[in-house]
């Protein structure tokens, strides 16, 4: 077993293929993060929400997203929603206050896009914010890579 394993070490570094674990996530610029590994991207009062880079290759391939009804109240750092994976069920936080004017029903049948796609296809819901001041309680990219630096070795 060793040497297979040495093997396939010599036969990874000879093509030049890291056996190791990603070490970072892609992280875009003109979004603003939660603590809880939550995206928004604002666009006037509306926010479309959806779940990080970091934190769908945490989960492992998603297999079900619980979303809200359109009309919910949602509040900032509350949960609305869970992404469960082969690994885990994670519930899904606001990184804003408002109320829900459209989910992602793609995400019924398509779960997965949550991995493949976090930050485009795989958003989760739109809200019509309340208050845009909590923004500024929110990390900007550059923030949160260096959240993700700091939990990761932290573990």
């Amino acid at each position: 077993m060793a040497c297979r394993q040495l093997w396939a070490s010599r036969a990874a570094s000879y093509l030049r293929i890291s056996l190791f674990h990603r070490s970072f996530s892609n992280v875009l610029n003109n979004l603003k993060y939660a603590d809880s590994h939550e995206w928004v991207k604002v666009d006037g009062k509306s926010a479309t929400i959806g779940i990080t880079d970091h934190a769908q290759d945490h989960l492992g391939d998603v297999v079900y997203v619980e979303l809200p009804e359109v009309g919910t109240a949602v509040t900032q750092g509350d949960g609305f929603g869970a992404v469960e994976s082969v690994k885990a069920t994670s519930d899904i936080n606001s990184p804003v206050s408002g109320k829900v004017i459209e989910v992602n029903e793609e995400l019924s049948n398509s779960p997965a896009l949550v991995n493949s796609s976090p930050y485009e296809n795989g958003w989760i819901i739109k809200v019509e914010m309340s208050d845009s001041g909590e923004l500024d309680k929110l990390m900007d990219s550059e923030k949160y890579t260096k959240f993700c630096e700091e939990e990761d070795s932290s573990h």
